[in-house]
């Protein structure tokens, strides 16, 4: 019985589960495949993945803090995974450890419909960010043509590390965005995800949102995070991270079975 996971560090809020096993049913393999979610503290990570093939997994989903470590491990890694220096998904196959990076697509299939040419704001700096940056830029044209590259700006509250990713993925480190220059503003951070005011921690204002922007969110919970609930307030375009993880969980299940992803049924049980 093949299976698959999701491995972090916290873990416990993820939907994944709910989702992809949702989408298993959906495809007849529900009762071949399983997929479930391991927290694995930081000085375990390495040896927890090295050992899931032996222990029946096919893949796994790499969330905070591990994806740039799951880069690191792998046997073989995907173009995007490597130009973005982070890997989401892996596969066990042969002894060998494959890495990939969904996120990428995953964002821009989440904005598909939204996106307009500009400026985009990107806040945080880790694996989730260079997926963001890169995608958003010109490396995004090699997962979906039909997107117009932003100019990037990279905020991250340490400005060092803003300058090194920006400079690795052709952004620009900013120290103080001006909010309201951005057509799209990806907040990739984890701010919010323990009930933090986002107001107090990112260069962000809640009355700084303007009807023509795009905002996106990684965070989610059971309500519209804070940070989106200001920006449809002031009648931007929103996006949750739900939506996101539904599209590059999609992508994900694609890698492992081959088989196309119900995302309709992904979506509904991920918000359910």
């Amino acid at each position: 019985m093949p299976r698959l996971a999701v491995i972090g560090f916290p873990v416990g809020h993820s939907r994944s589960p709910a989702m992809q096993n949702a989408a298993l049913a959906a495809l007849g393999l529900g009762e071949e495949w399983s997929y479930e979610a391991i927290e694995v503290a930081p000085p375990d990570f390495e040896v927890k993945v090295r050992a899931m093939a032996a222990a029946g997994f096919a893949g796994a989903n790499v969330t905070v803090p591990y994806k740039e470590a799951a880069l690191v491990l792998a046997d073989e890694s995907s173009a995007a995974a490597k130009a973005i220096g982070a890997a989401n998904t892996l596969s066990f196959s042969a002894g060998r450890i494959a890495a990939d990076n969904t996120d990428s697509g995953g964002l821009l299939a989440a904005l598909r419909g939204s996106l307009r040419t500009g400026r985009a704001l990107v806040l945080g700096a880790g694996g989730a960010a260079r997926a963001a940056i890169w995608a958003l830029g010109a490396g995004g044209a090699s997962v979906d043509a039909s997107h117009p590259p932003f100019e990037v700006d990279v905020w991250n509250r340490t400005g060092a590390r803003a300058a090194m990713v920006a400079a690795e993925l052709g952004g620009n480190a900013v120290d103080s965005p001006i909010q309201a220059k951005y057509g799209l503003i990806v907040n990739t951070t984890a701010v919010g995800l323990h009930g933090e005011d986002p107001f107090e921690h990112l260069p962000l204002s809640a009355g700084g949102f303007a009807a023509e922007q795009v905002v996106v969110d990684m965070v989610y919970g059971e309500q519209p995070s804070p940070l989106l609930g200001a920006a449809a307030d002031a009648g931007a375009t929103v996006v949750d991270g739900l939506e996101v993880l539904v599209q590059q969980g999609a992508l994900s299940l694609r890698i492992w079975t081959g088989r196309e992803p119900p995302i309709d049924v992904m979506r509904a049980a991920a918000r359910a």
